[in-house]
């Protein structure tokens, strides 16, 4: 059997969540998902990778979802024939007689899109769907990494240290919820809304590759580039959007410094990372989104987080970091946060390098809500040793560890720990 796994592998990224928006948008998101991933499971058997994949995977689910309308339709007749007075008192009561997506009728196959009319709007209002509010935030991640993202549900399980039945369980749960629910597949009027919960969802698919929980290895790169692909998709859908492009531009950002973030198997810290092995291409692109965003004169959390980035990624050296600028910056985003904890503790950090570790550890006084946090705690060390409390650090970093759950960040506390020691 000829080896197509990468081709394949690639094929779902790149291609499955188009083919499943334009199917789902006719067949429905169960018979849809099932046709797609059958034509996927099929093309593992491919003689010779085709040389339109796209087509052919658009193809052959189209024609396993016409398939599986017409076995539903055929079985409704034969149970309307074998028991007519069950299909009454189904009908009575509300069953749907089978089939969950549009054209459901006996007779009637949905009719077949016509690929030269597709916009992009089946696309977009699948990832909608994926982030609907009537899901909660870690099915919405499932869902667009599983159905936009084109991810085995063992890749996702992986990634966030899930057993594989729960995840496949809540992906079946929440497909169950959208069709019971009757959840359209729509763009609503305030898109507004729905695009802030998109890209909450795709920044935490990014965090979660940035610093993966749990990880051996410290970072997912995969999820970072499926985090940054599917932003880019979010902007092709969304032309013009600032706050896409400011998310974009994060993610650029903080790409740019991967190669320098660990040392084997140890975290680095920005101010320890080998600036000249950033990537500078990458930091230009960055550096013209942010432009593009901050030039619509419509400011939000994203791209003010890029500002904040940018000024770490064109500062030459650590010393040349304008720590006032961002500490501003922090303010600001602290306002439009709501005053989120997090934002206060990269504050108070902010602040720390500004006036002095006395000025940040007032400030880290005064946030409560993370005292499980292992980056408080980091973070109340590096001040406290830089106040001149040793000993009040050493806890501080003792307790951090404790709480830690990133290989790398635990080999960086107990390096800290040991020089404390020393």
């Amino acid at each position: 059997m000829p080896d197509n796994s990468e081709a394949v592998t690639r094929l779902a990224r790149e291609e499955s969540g188009h083919v499943l928006a334009l199917l789902t948008h006719r067949f429905g998101l169960d018979v849809a998902d099932d046709a797609v991933q059958d034509a996927l499971v099929e093309a593992l058997n491919w003689a010779v990778v085709p040389d339109n994949p796209a087509a052919w995977l658009y193809t052959v689910a189209r024609n396993r979802a016409v398939d599986r309308v017409r076995r539903d339709a055929a079985a409704a007749r034969r149970l309307a024939r074998a028991a007519p007075d069950l299909v009454l008192a189904a009908e009575r009561n509300g069953a749907s007689g089978g089939n969950d997506g549009p054209g459901g009728n006996d007779e009637e196959v949905p009719e077949l899109i016509d690929d030269a009319h597709y916009s992009g709007d089946e696309h977009l209002r699948l990832l909608l769907l994926c982030c609907h509010p009537a899901l909660n935030r870690d099915t919405q991640v499932a869902l667009t990494l599983r159905l936009v993202g084109g991810l085995t549900t063992a890749e996702i399980a992986a990634a966030f240290l899930l057993p594989e039945q729960t995840l496949a369980q809540r992906i079946v749960r929440a497909k169950r919820k959208i069709r019971d629910a009757g959840i359209p597949l729509s763009i609503p009027e305030d898109l507004t809304l729905r695009v802030d919960a998109l890209l909450t969802v795709v920044y935490l698919i990014f965090n979660e590759g940035y610093l993966s929980r749990g990880s051996a290895t410290g970072a997912r790169i995969d999820l970072v580039e499926e985090a940054i692909r599917l932003t880019i998709t979010a902007r092709e859908l969304l032309p013009g959007n600032p706050e896409v492009e400011g998310l974009l531009a994060l993610e650029l950002y903080a790409r740019a410094r991967h190669d320098t973030r660990f040392r084997g198997d140890e975290l680095v810290l920005l101010e320890h990372q080998d600036r000249t092995r950033w990537d500078g291409e990458l930091i230009e692109q960055a550096n013209g989104l942010l432009h593009s965003a901050l030039a619509r004169r419509q400011p939000g959390p994203f791209q003010t987080q890029a500002v904040i980035a940018r000024h770490h990624a064109t500062a030459r050296a650590a010393a040349d970091t304008d720590w006032p600028a961002i500490a501003s910056a922090y303010a600001v985003l602290l306002a439009m946060t709501g005053g989120s904890p997090v934002v206060a503790l990269n504050r108070a950090v902010a602040v720390s390098m500004a006036d002095g570790p006395d000025a940040g550890l007032r400030l880290l006084a005064e946030i409560t809500g993370l005292e499980n946090y292992h980056l408080y705690w980091a973070t109340r060390a590096e001040l406290l040793l830089r106040a001149g409390d040793a000993d009040a650090a050493a806890k501080a970093f003792a307790r951090a560890r404790d709480l830690a759950t990133n290989a790398a960040e635990q080999q960086h506390l107990d390096r800290r720990i040991a020089q404390l020691s020393e």
